[in-house]
């Protein structure tokens, strides 16, 4: 798929695309036209990415995790260095914080609809 449908299928904007193959997050095949191409997988690639820049990480730090999301997934520990193993604690904790509040938030607002809904429901007389 060309750059255009990329942008369009993830949400990203053309300009953060090249971006992200600029700090080698993806790559795009050329076409004989010079136009970039690609490939299906980078579709769940790009969402991967933006989540993780969306929850505070640096690309450099996503360029060193990348292989942990794709299957069979490949590991590399020779450059991980301490700096980068307490960012990743981190931002992990922080994560498990986070969705610790949004389910909590989704858990009331599931509720308060429930009331709602039940409130509103016609009485059988």
């Amino acid at each position: 798929m060309r750059i255009g449908e990329l942008s369009a299928r993830t949400g990203t904007p053309r300009r953060l695309l090249r971006y992200y193959e600029e700090q080698q997050l993806i790559v795009a095949d050329r076409a004989p036209n010079g136009y970039r191409e690609y490939d299906e997988r980078f579709v769940d690639r790009v969402i991967q990415i933006r989540g993780l820049l969306d929850a505070g990480l640096p690309t450099r730090i996503i360029k060193q995790i990348l292989p942990c999301l794709d299957k069979p997934r490949t590991i590399y520990f020779p450059d991980a260095t301490p700096e980068m193993i307490a960012t990743l604690a981190c931002e992990r904790d922080r994560m498990s914080d986070r969705i610790r509040c949004l389910t909590r938030n989704r858990d009331a607002i599931g509720e308060y609809l429930d009331a709602v809904l039940d409130y509103n429901r016609p009485q059988d007389a």
